[in-house]
């Protein structure tokens, strides 16, 4: 990443980003228990033709091939996740060491490579024995994460520097929760408050026991953010507009940064509230080491002309992604930015961004241009909030891997290597060839 002085910063990180459940497969080997998704995957009608990550990509046999790819690639720092359920199979109590075995072998294999392992501690795979007790609505899961990150670090500690708590904690709790359209299908308004509540509560748990367990452990969250646009600068729609970020955005990062939840949403869902326990806010806030960031989108508001409430609306000439989200690059520029004027930051790492677009095998290559342009123009984006004097120190692209992509099965393709799911060969896509050279041109 070029600053604005002209010099190369030699400390940049540019890694790609994966999750367990979505790359690994092997989820009934080797005493791993069951998850959320697996139990949600099987369900009739959740999960488009019927697809699981019952084999996702097999990285949990082929990881020393995957460590080569991104070897060749350049990376020098890879985010990826630890399921749950394949250490602690009933999410409490009994361990699997031939889990903890796996990541071991692992991480060994991304620090022989050149690469420093991101481990995210929690990417939605709840084990479905926890969920059976109440899940994240319940205060007792909290605690059960403190456990699990115990035996985590206890054995990689050692090794692993870089520790990211909770992925998404807001998806975790509307989608999975609120509206049901992620595990484990809940629709309960009162859940969803509850559950966000203690994702963030385990975040606090975990770093604590990060901390108490390594004098290196650098301890930080990733978030998920949208890009607001108003559809006028009319009162009632810049009020929506308030009320919609607030709830997207500000819902969770206002109480890692400041301690607080907004107050505009404590109003809203009143009389119904987070079950906040004294100091519970206070150690949620507690000093995080560095944010992480995704983004993939913006939204337009306008305000319901009944209600007042936000309503988003699409632009009609917009470039869109397989997913049919917005493509919308300068919408990372002005949220990092923003978040930059409005809070206090720790060091930032923009931990996903990327696209899916309908790639294709033609003469055993994969073309995808389209992707190619999306990361080049998000990581100008980049480059210019760091010449703002954003703390942006890395950035992480969505995905090394074409994977199994929650409700939408295998149909959306992320990777910058293309897997066959027949025979699960690799193939790197024009894209991973890109930014290799990107990498390259960058560290020089």
């Amino acid at each position: 990443m070029t600053m604005a002085n002209g010099r190369r910063s030699e400390n940049f990180v540019w890694g790609t980003a994966v999750s367990a459940y979505q790359i690994e497969g092997a989820t009934e080997l080797d005493g791993r228990g069951e998850s959320i998704w697996d139990r949600f995957s099987a369900t009739p009608g959740k999960i488009r033709n019927g697809d699981s990550g019952r084999i996702a990509c097999d990285s949990y046999h082929r990881y020393g091939e995957d460590v080569r790819l991104m070897r060749d690639l350049g990376l020098n720092g890879f985010r990826f996740s630890i399921a749950w359920p394949r250490i602690l199979p009933d999410g409490r109590g009994r361990v699997n060491q031939v889990g903890l075995d796996h990541y071991d072998r692992f991480v060994d294999e991304l620090l022989a490579n050149g690469i420093e392992p991101f481990v995210t501690l929690y990417h939605w795979d709840l084990p479905q024995a926890l969920e059976d007790r109440g899940g994240w609505p319940v205060r007792a899961t909290a605690d059960a994460f403190a456990e699990y990150v115990e035996v985590v670090a206890a054995r990689l500690g050692d090794r692993v520097t870089n520790w990211i708590t909770q992925c998404e904690p807001w998806v975790i709790a509307w989608l999975g929760y609120g509206i049901g359209e992620h595990a484990p299908g809940r629709t309960a308004e009162a859940d969803a408050l509850a559950a966000a509540h203690h994702v963030l509560l385990s975040h606090a748990r975990a770093a604590e026991v990060l901390r108490r367990g390594s004098s290196r452990a650098r301890v930080g969250i990733t978030i998920d953010q949208v890009a607001f646009h108003p559809a006028s600068d009319s009162p009632d729609d810049l009020a929506a507009l308030a009320k919609a970020a607030a709830f997207r955005n500000g819902w969770i990062l206002d109480p890692v940064l400041k301690g607080e939840y907004p107050e505009l949403l404590l109003e809203r869902f009143a009389p119904t509230e987070p079950p906040v326990e004294e100091g519970d806010l206070e150690a949620i806030a507690t000093p995080l080491d560095f944010l992480g960031i995704n983004y993939y989108t913006r939204a337009i508001v306008r305000a319901d002309p009944t209600t007042g409430e936000p309503v988003t609306i699409e632009s009609d000439e917009a470039e869109r992604t397989g997913m049919g989200w917005e493509i919308y690059p300068d919408g990372l520029f002005e949220l990092l930015v923003s978040l930059d004027d409005a809070y206090d930051l720790p060091p930032l790492y923009v931990t996903e961004n990327g696209a899916a677009f309908p790639d294709a095998r033609s003469n055993g290559t994969v073309h995808d241009p389209d992707r190619i342009s999306y990361v080049e123009r998000h990581v100008d984006a980049i480059r210019r909030a760091v010449e703002h004097g954003v703390p942006v120190h890395g950035y992480f692209l969505w995905s090394l891997l074409d994977n199994f992509e929650w409700t939408h099965g295998y149909s959306q393709r992320f990777g910058i290597v293309y897997v066959d799911y027949e025979t699960l060969e690799r193939v790197p896509k024009a894209s991973y060839f890109w930014y290799r050279d990107l990498i390259a041109g960058s560290s020089g």
